[in-house]
């Protein structure tokens, strides 16, 4: 959600073909979770081996409560595993007045955003992978939130990162603050308040390449995307953005000896030099509510939305220059059933999405565009705000009510297991090693035989 609020900060991805991104071994970098949709941001985990098959009495590690609430996925380094959460303070809020509503849903429902009625403590939690226990919390922040979030939402939703130095939680408006592993506060940022669409809330997540920490910040205000150095927080460089609200997270990528940081969003997807900040490429951009984050492979950028309409587009990065809307930088596009908050799954050349947040998964090649499968249903995963993870030559799919399917990896739609807990995930699975994360609304489960 991010998780990525349904307009979650589900939000991501991109394939090795350069050392991992985040700082650090690049052994570790690759077998741990260290950012949103993990090493290489694909949401593959290239080296875990997690179980098949689950209930709440079988293959069930440990599980433990996570005060407040939060859609945040959790990262994961060495014996660390860090989770960000909003945990209600005593501080009363006076009454809020609700944002007009958006156009009725189907069924004549509005869709409203809920205000906050306390003080939130914004708090970063470090467990120990062995047994679940928390080994520091630390509130970073408390304030009562100057906007709401969607029913669905949290204030909460952006994942952390972290090198297995330092620790970044990025509360949104509430601040960015890097920690180390101990839980001390080394530097924090304030980029000030967001104003987001209909107050559905904020989710996108920083992305963390090296020594400099990208932040896209998109809402109806001034919206901007910043680089900001590592060690310090200090501003590198910042470039002024003309979009309204977005909850998509940056994704950085290596392409000819050059950084480049992807930015999907309504307006244009643009991509910016990562050392100067300049644009490199620009084109058309995504539906209303750009949440997923883009995905690359052998060159290839690969951009999805779906809210109020459907995009699916592949950018060969060798011919992207300038505006290239009417370019052959654009490889190809899909008009059909892509994904509104869950970001798409690449694992190898096979890209796996949803369709809206519905459990209907379609896999196509994703160098020509070829549809292999789908959609396909995933009975009894109805709805669907986690993104999906591969591990071990399977596709795994969390849904809101609890369940997680399991699939085969491949041109064949085949499902392995249905797994049901006693929760609901909108935070995305993670994997590492021979373990499982599933981070719910009430609690973290590791999931291990």
């Amino acid at each position: 959600m991010q998780k990525t609020g349904l307009v979650l900060s589900l939000v991501t991805l991109v394939l090795p073909l350069a050392p991992p991104r985040a700082h650090g071994a690049d052994a570790d970098a690759q077998r741990y979770w260290p950012q949103w949709r993990g090493p290489a941001m694909t949401g593959v985990a290239p080296h875990a081996r997690p179980p098949i098959e689950w209930s709440e009495t079988k293959n069930v590690r440990w599980k433990v409560a996570i005060p407040g609430k939060g859609s945040a996925t959790p990262v994961v380094w060495g014996d660390r595993l860090y989770v960000l959460t909003a945990v209600p303070g005593e501080k009363r809020a006076p009454a809020v007045a609700a944002p007009p509503p958006e156009p009725p849903a189907a069924g004549g429902r509005p869709r409203l955003s809920t205000p906050p009625d306390a003080s939130q403590k914004f708090t970063v939690l470090a467990l120990r992978r062995s047994d679940g226990k928390v080994l520091w919390e630390r509130v970073v922040r408390e304030e009562l939130p100057h906007e709401g979030t969607h029913p669905t939402g949290t204030w909460a939703s952006a994942s952390a990162a972290t090198d297995g130095e330092m620790v970044f939680a990025h509360f949104g408006s509430r601040g960015l603050y890097a920690l180390d592993t101990n839980g001390k506060v080394l530097w924090e940022k304030d980029l000030g308040d967001m104003t987001i669409k209909l107050a559905f809330g904020e989710g996108s997540s920083p992305a963390l390449d090296r020594d400099r920490l990208f932040v896209q910040w998109d809402h109806e205000g001034d919206s901007f995307i910043v680089a900001l150095d590592r060690k310090t927080g200090r501003e590198l460089w910042r470039q002024k953005r003309d979009e309204k609200t977005s909850w998509a997270t940056p994704l950085v990528v290596e392409h000819a000896g050059r950084t480049q940081v992807v930015a999907s969003a309504t307006g244009k997807v643009r991509s910016y030099d990562g050392a100067t900040g300049d644009i490199v490429w620009e084109t058309t951009g995504m539906t209303q509510n750009a949440i997923p984050t883009p995905v690359h492979s052998d060159g290839l950028v690969i951009l999805a939305s779906g809210f109020r309409g459907n995009a699916l587009f592949a950018v060969k990065l060798a011919e992207a220059k300038g505006d290239i809307s009417a370019s052959p930088a654009v490889a190809w596009r899909l008009d059909r059933d892509t994904p509104y908050v869950p970001s798409p799954l690449l694992y190898g050349d096979e890209l796996y999405f949803l369709k809206g947040n519905n459990g209907l998964l379609s896999c196509f090649n994703a160098k020509t565009g070829e549809r292999i499968y789908g959609p396909e249903r995933l009975e009894g995963v109805p709805n669907v705000y986690a993104s999906p993870v591969g591990a071990d030559g399977r596709i795994y799919v969390a849904g809101r009510e609890g369940q997680t399917a399991v699939l085969q990896r491949g041109p064949v739609f085949k499902v392995l297991a249905t797994n049901t807990l006693d929760d609901g995930f909108d935070a995305s699975p993670v994997a590492v090693d021979s373990e499982l994360y599933l981070r719910g609304a009430k609690y973290l489960y590791r999931i291990s035989e």
